[in-house]
C-alpha cells in the first residue's frame, strides 16, 4: 500500500495511532501512521464486547457470592486460572479454589498481596469489585 492511501479510519484507538509499513514515493518501505483500519476497527470493537460480556457475567457471580472478587480482576485483566496460578507461583487448583467466597475470606494477607501485586493493585481492593467497571463493560449492560 502507498504512504499515502494507510487508512485512517478513526474509532477504537481514539487519540493513539497505529504504525504500519507502507511504500513511499520512492518506492521503499518506511513507516507511516495510520488512526485505524475499518476491519480492524470491527475485530477489535468485537473483542471488547466479548470482554465487557464475560465482565459482566462474572460480576454478576460475585453479587450472587458463587464467585469471589479475584474472579473479577482475574478476568478484567484478560486472564484465566492457568495464566494466574503460574504468574503468582500456586497450583491451578488453589487458584480456582480462591475463586470461591468462602476460600477466598480465608487466604492469608501475605497470598492476597501475592495475587494483588500482579494486579498492581492494594490487598485490600482485591477483596473489592469497581463501582464503576468502565466504558466497555457500560457499553455491554445497556444492551
Amino acid at each position: 500500500m502507498l504512504k499515502n492511501e494507510v487508512p485512517q479510519d478513526k474509532d477504537v484507538l481514539g487519540d493513539q495511532r497505529e504504525v504500519c509499513y507502507a511504500v513511499d514515493e520512492n518506492g521503499r518501505y518506511v513507516l507511516a501512521e495510520s488512526e485505524g483500519w475499518e476491519p480492524a476497527n470491527i475485530a477489535n470493537s468485537q473483542a471488547w464486547d466479548a470482554i465487557s460480556a464475560e465482565i459482566a457475567g462474572v460480576l454478576s457471580q460475585i453479587l450472587k457470592l458463587e464467585l469471589s472478587p479475584l474472579a473479577y480482576h482475574m478476568v478484567a485483566n484478560q486472564m484465566d486460572e492457568k495464566l494466574l496460578a503460574e504468574y503468582a507461583g500456586l497450583f491451578r487448583w488453589q487458584v480456582r479454589r480462591h475463586l470461591r467466597p468462602g476460600p477466598f475470606n480465608r487466604i492469608s494477607l501475605k497470598l492476597k498481596e501475592r495475587y494483588a501485586s500482579l494486579f498492581s493493585i492494594t490487598a485490600e481492593e482485591l477483596g473489592t469489585i469497581p463501582d464503576d467497571p468502565g466504558p466497555a463493560m457500560l457499553r455491554t449492560l445497556k444492551r
